[in-house]
């Protein structure tokens, strides 16, 4: 019953919360549309205008690719290629690509060159976003965050750290838990459905 009743608590949760996920972007969009339709703006104000209507487009994207995911993987019909791959370039690409989209904070980088493994860069790719995304959520507007990948003997070790405020020790095993969100969404200031970590957490079982 216990379990019943905390599921039905996070479902609540993740409903509000990507309501509230969709919403603001498109509610940004259009106001960004509205006023390069009814204001002649200079070019430097209309880039800045089309700038911010590109990355609401790209949170948006990406919340439809997390929902989607999460769905494959719940009905088991999400399926991992694996591949010898080099995932120097994968974690390169995909870095360049989130800072692209980013106006503030750091990504600090150390990636060691010709790291390969064997397994699914779209996988990977997914994981790190995931995870770079979470690190950027919790640790302030000027977050500074560190990405190294690094070669150990036959073992590639990536990893992904920041300087937030960190999680409760007693939150800790809950979190890569399917719609699972620090705190509560009346509370909550961060933006998130609770979907990252679960995906990442199956992403690296599979």
């Amino acid at each position: 019953y216990n379990k019943e009743m905390e599921l039905a608590r996070q479902q609540k949760n993740f409903l509000l919360s990507i309501t509230h996920e969709f919403k603001s972007p498109l509610a940004a969009v259009r106001l960004n549309m509205q006023t390069m339709q009814r204001h002649k703006l200079s070019e430097e104000k209309e880039k800045i205008i089309i700038n911010s209507t590109i990355q609401e487009a790209d949170r948006l994207n990406k919340l439809v690719e997390n929902a989607l995911m999460a769905a494959q993987i719940e009905t088991h019909t999400y399926t991992v290629t694996p591949e010898t791959f080099n995932l120097s370039e994968c974690v390169k690409n995909s870095l360049e690509s989130r800072m692209a989209v980013r106006d503030k904070g750091i990504i600090r980088t150390e990636i060691d060159e010709e790291v390969y493994i064997k397994g699914d860069c779209t996988a990977a790719t997914s994981m790190l976003l995931n995870l770079v995304e979470n690190a950027e959520k919790y640790s302030g507007e000027n977050a500074s965050i560190e990405v190294k990948l690094k070669q150990k003997n036959k073992e590639a070790v990536l990893s992904i750290a920041d300087n937030g405020k960190g999680i409760p020790d007693a939150e800790k095993g809950k979190i890569f838990e399917k719609f699972y969100r620090v705190g509560n969404e009346d509370t909550r200031n961060s933006k998130g459905t609770g979907l990252g970590l679960y995906i990442v957490k199956r992403l690296v079982d599979m």
